[in-house]
């Protein structure tokens, strides 16, 4: 393989199931170079898990190119089987054979490269052994699946994909099954080790802040289309759309209009913004935690609800237009459900985002607008 060529290299892929409906995957094109962790993040439906299926060779797109390593495996009159791509796939039920050893799973894939005469029979049991002991289960190779936890399961997955080590791993929603202290731990050993034996890696995943937290490079996808390809900073400080911002970010949007000097809001008034310049209506996107909360007994805003998450709260505040507000704070700061507050924002992480007079909504008419300092000042109705 050339230096400079990647992993693997997806050109125009599409694949419909069925005609007259629209394509599962609709003309995707992406590139994965050596030791990458790319993320394929999304809403079901969106095709995350059938374009990961195409790359491992499961499906046949109706068109467009695949390379791996290189090498062209399905385009240009070609087809290479799944068998035959050198693909690790770990599936989200995991897929082991319940009636042999954890030994022996992991040694399955191995054995069927022997029977090709693409590895010597010597090599299967410490190849193996190798796999085992990397993602830490050494001692329990005599074990069969149901005497293992959720995570061990995982772990032979794991194990069974990297033994042969394939340049590439395909990952369907690993940790979906798995409970939350057990999937926060094991998604950072995974890229852990993904990164020590220096092979890349396309998980699929609809949880943002797994995809934030484990790839080096995310891809959103949308009806079929990747729609923005980006580092996670990226991704969530600058996302390329309205659906990108909400999904990934779940942020909130605040209807804005442009008055002389500012962006008058409901919850008050923000400067010039650099990606606005010449519009006249549309949403600010606000993180959750860009926004502070004062306590004020006169303020417009009611803390509607809150949620204790460890190590900070999530308060849902009530606006007089009766749309809420989510705000993420440490959890040194407790308001009571039922207190008024004010709040202030972070305008250098304000993004802009335009609407069309059919999309946009109007600010409440019952609603003066003022500036943010003035917020804890009753409202008069206009």
């Amino acid at each position: 393989m050339p230096l400079s060529a990647p992993v693997l290299a997806c050109h125009h892929i599409t694949k419909r199931f069925g005609s007259g409906v629209a394509p599962a995957v609709n003309r995707v094109s992406f590139a994965l170079n050596k030791g990458e962790l790319l993320g394929l993040l999304g809403p079901s439906g969106c095709g995350k898990t059938t374009l990961l299926r195409l790359v491992a060779g499961f499906e046949r797109p109706e068109a467009g190119e695949t390379q791996l390593a290189g090498q062209v495996v399905c385009g240009k009159g070609l087809w290479v089987p799944p068998e035959r791509r050198q693909v690790g796939v770990v599936f989200q039920d995991y897929a082991l054979f319940p009636h042999l050893s954890v030994l022996e799973n992991v040694a399955f894939g191995l054995k069927q490269l022997c029977r090709r005469r693409q590895l010597p029979k010597k090599e299967i049991r410490i190849l193996a052994h190798e796999a085992i002991a990397l993602v830490g289960l050494t001692g329990m190779e005599k074990r069969y699946p149901h005497e293992l936890s959720g995570g061990q399961q995982q772990r032979v997955a794991l194990a069974r994909a990297l033994a042969p080590r394939p340049p590439l791993i395909l990952l369907d929603e690993p940790f979906s099954n798995l409970d939350v202290q057990v999937r926060l731990r094991l998604r950072q050993e995974v890229r852990d080790i993904l990164k020590n034996v220096g092979i890349s890696g396309i998980f699929v995943t609809h949880d943002q802040e797994e995809a934030l937290a484990i790839a080096d490079k995310v891809a959103v996808m949308h009806q079929g289309e990747i729609i923005q390809l980006d580092t996670p900073e990226r991704i969530y400080h600058n996302p390329a759309s309205r659906f990108i911002a909400q999904f990934v970010t779940q942020a909130n949007f605040v209807a804005a209009v442009w008055q002389v000097q500012g962006w008058e809001t409901e919850i008050g008034s923000v400067g010039p913004l650099e990606n606005a310049a010449g519009a006249q209506r549309g949403e600010l996107m606000i993180c959750q935690e860009d926004i502070q909360m004062m306590p004020d007994e006169n303020g417009t805003l009611l803390v509607q609800g809150r949620q204790f998450l460890g190590r900070e709260y999530q308060y849902s505040l009530l606006l007089p237009s009766q749309q809420v507000l989510q705000v993420r704070t440490a959890a040194t700061q407790q308001l009571a459900v039922g207190e008024r507050v004010r709040v202030k924002i972070q305008p250098e992480r304000v993004k802009f985002f335009p609407t069309d007079h059919s999309s946009a909504q109007p600010l409440p008419t019952e609603v003066e607008l003022r500036p943010l300092t003035q917020l804890g000042q009753k409202r008069q109705a206009v």
